[in-house]
């Protein structure tokens, strides 16, 4: 199948260049390419363009699962014909197995694994199997152990109309795959007998397969409801089906597939790796540490062979696999390069989405991973074989992807010297909105000058973002303009002032000049319109917005103010909370000068493209020198700026704000009311079907009847999956929590 981009617009701008250069990149066989793409210019609808133009199976890499969802939404949207697929970490929870010498503490592996994702990952397995249209969105999980994708495919079971099979045989070949047999009821991964009739719901699937057989013939093959069981006339999108009508390619319900000869050698290896380790850590005069591990591995050996399982297996796989020590393990690319041998496509392209942030994540996570197992080596709990359960390492990943193209607003040296300088630039966006405004001034009166401004943002009906440095701050920032006294003072304050008093204060010649850009530093703010009338002024509503605040209130935060019942948020760094506010006209910074992590070029140059959804876009930068990530950033906005000028310009474009609708929640929080502590109280409002609400914060478990406690959960649990699927993991988690506490 081919990939075919279904999209209202047509490249703009300079993106029909961009597109070109990468394609023919592409074609050059370069491995390494950089898309330096300003915010909003439409960079995910160049890598579109790019998928199509090049036809190559695609992994699209992000540094977090909320970005690999939006991405993922996005790229699914534009290949709706195409198998558009969702990979990232499977875990709701996960605590690590670790020790800590200092302490003498043991903490042993706990996770909880969402059903959900699992699905999602084994769809994506599976269509990476099967055809060659692939877009696959993972998080950087994707260098992670996976098992052999080859010991994967062979294990495809085609059940065919017609065949003669015992029900036996055909039984234990669904158990072969990893799927379990369940007598009541039947879910994700399982299978159940009902007389002649076999119910297997696949792993990668939302419907089931009910199979009818008559004297060891399949009569029939047919797509039900899991839960209901009507037959469903419509294929699903996930079904692999041949050209021939009554066959059905079942894939296994795992990714870790072990058979019976191959249990028994690894066993052997790990009994005699064992022995081995015995005797080192007791001629080092490590008796308790031997004792432990010889107790430790037995036992898991001996869940092995029983039930084929143990907690902590994956510390086992290089045995499993056939991998010799240090040999890297198998991951999602591997499945990668399976399908490209099978399809014979030659290669498949590795995007890199925000690699100033992706690459070193993808750099570091082999060095933590293995800083905490040499500890569980040294004290005995795990042989050194745990070593090579690992994610890959930095280089291993980038022999192992071939084209790869870094996306990026702000790319970092890394991936520009990869590319050997070749940068791609797309500067202009769709809409003509040009980057901000930046004006320097200094930190004298810099709270009573910000406030001046955020006045006059607020009569306008505009919104404020405001850095800090510190949490203490930002909330001490916000309790200050929230003061309706204190703010009117500064405002009368100001207007009995001439703007003689706010004098310009400029730093030497030498630190003004930034390429051809002149910086000045002001201490003046303009005046407020009506000043001589400072109660007809509408004061702003404050919030700040830090690591610390809950993940819903944050989004709910971000709603009020597009909708104006905040009008400035106050927080840290911004910038990590992928914000998208198109009524945000001004980003004043705080304390610009003071280099570190959160003032870094990178760093303000992100923050200040939080401004660039406005068409009156300004940025302040409030500092007393000019330091050497200043001049990078303001050049470096400033040269984009005369790009889009000069573009609108020859183009007769006039920039407007962006309009972007503001999601409805799914979630509705009563938050009207306070408590006697001044907080919100946590009213959780679950819309459980089209007719019904519930509070989920007024159940009272105590009050309910066996018969209502199950229907509860059958409701919640209904809704849990149904957010999952829809990407909304926050909501999920609340309704699986709740449906601990019911049961």
């Amino acid at each position: 199948m081919k990939f075919q981009l279904n999209s209202n617009y047509q490249p703009t701008g300079d993106q029909p260049e961009a597109i070109q250069a990468l394609v023919d990149g592409i074609h050059q066989d370069l491995t390494h390419q950089t898309l330096l793409g300003v915010t909003g210019s439409g960079k995910t609808f160049t890598i579109a363009n790019l998928i199509e133009q090049t036809q190559k199976p695609t992994l699209v890499i992000a540094h977090n699962k909320t970005l690999a969802a939006q991405l993922y939404q996005e790229l699914r949207d534009f290949f709706p014909k195409n198998a558009v697929n969702y990979f990232v970490s499977y875990y709701d929870y996960y605590q690590p197995e670790a020790y800590i010498p200092s302490t003498d503490t043991y903490i042993e592996k706990e996770a909880q694994i969402n059903d959900e994702i699992d699905k999602l990952r084994l769809a994506a397995t599976t269509n990476l199997m099967t055809r060659n249209d692939v877009i696959v969105v993972a998080s950087v999980s994707c260098i992670y152990n996976l098992g052999n994708p080859v010991e994967y495919s062979q294990h495809i079971f085609e059940i065919i109309e017609g065949e003669l099979i015992a029900q036996k045989t055909l039984l234990l070949q669904l158990t072969n795959l990893q799927y379990q047999n369940s007598d009541t009821d039947l879910h994700r991964g399982s299978f159940r007998v009902r007389g002649d009739t076999i119910q297997i719901w696949p792993a990668y699937t939302d419907h089931a397969l009910k199979i009818d057989t008559l004297e060891n013939r399949i009569v029939s093959i047919q797509e039900i409801d899991p839960i209901s069981g009507v037959a469903i006339t419509q294929h699903s999108e996930q079904q692999i089906q041949t050209d021939h009508r009554g066959r059905y390619l079942l894939f296994p319900a795992k990714h870790y597939l072990v058979d019976s000869k191959s249990q028994q050698e690894a066993i052997r290896q790990i009994e005699k790796d064992l022995e081995t380790q015995v005797e080192i850590l007791k001629k080092n005069n490590k008796q308790l540490e031997a004792y432990r591990l010889n107790k430790k591995v037995r036992y898991d050996l001996e869940m092995i062979r029983e039930f084929g399982f143990v907690n902590g297996v994956e510390n086992y796989s290089r045995y499993f696999d056939g991998r010799q020590p240090e040999e890297p393990p198998y991951t999602l690319i591997d499945y990668f390069h399976e399908n490209v041998r099978k399809f014979n496509s030659g290669t498949f392209l590795t995007v890199v989405d925000e690699s100033h942030m992706t690459l070193p994540q993808v750099k570091g996570m082999y060095f933590g991973d293995r800083s905490r197992k040499e500890t569980l080596i040294e004290y005995g709990f795990r042989l050194p074989s745990a070593l090579d359960n690992r994610p890959l390492m930095f280089d291993e990943f980038l022999n192992k992807t071939k084209n790869k193209v870094y996306v990026s607003a702000t790319p970092s040296d890394l991936e520009i010297n990869l590319s050997q300088g070749r940068v791609v630039e797309q500067l202009v966006r769709p809409t003509g909105l040009l980057d901000p405004v930046i004006e320097l001034r200094s930190t004298d009166n810099q709270i009573q000058d910000l406030i001046i401004e955020i006045v006059n943002r607020v009569q306008l009906g505009q919104r404020v973002l405001v850095t800090t440095l510190t949490k203490r701050m930002a909330e001490d920032l916000t309790d200050y303009l929230n003061d309706e006294n204190k703010v009117r003072s500064l405002i009368n304050s100001f207007s009995n002032n001439s703007l003689e008093q706010w004098q310009e204060k400029y730093l030497p010649i030498e630190e003004m000049i930034l390429g051809k850009i002149e910086a000045k530093f002001f201490n003046h703010a303009s005046l407020i319109s009506k000043s001589d009338d400072t109660q007809s002024q509408i004061l702003p509503k404050v919030a700040y917005l830090h690591s610390e605040v809950e993940t819903l209130d944050r989004s709910d935060i971000l709603d009020d103010l597009r909708q104006g019942n905040f009008d400035v948020l106050v927080g840290i760094n911004l910038l990590r909370e992928g914000l998208d506010l198109p009524e945000v006209s001004l980003v004043a910074i705080l304390d610009a000068d003071k280099t570190g992590f959160l003032r870094s070029d990178t760093a303000l140059i992100q923050t200040m493209g939080r401004a660039a959804r406005h068409q009156n876009g300004k940025v302040i930068l409030y500092a007393n020198s000019l330091s050497q990530a200043m001049k990078t950033a303001i050049s470096e906005t400033q040269r984009r700026r005369q790009t889009q000028e000069k573009y609108n310009l020859d183009n007769q474009i006039t920039p407007k704000s962006i309009q972007k609708p503001i999601r409805d929640k799914l979630l509705n929080r009563d938050r009207d009311d306070k408590n006697d502590t001044g907080d919100f109280n946590n009213s959780f409002i679950i819309q459980l079907t089209a007719k019904q609400q519930i509070d989920i914060s007024q159940i009272q478990t105590d009050a309910l009847t066996p018969d209502d406690r199950s229907n509860l959960i059958n409701k919640l649990t209904r809704r849990m999956n149904q957010a999952a699927k829809e990407m909304d993991f926050e909501l999920a988690t609340i309704l699986r929590d709740k449906i601990r506490e019911i049961s």
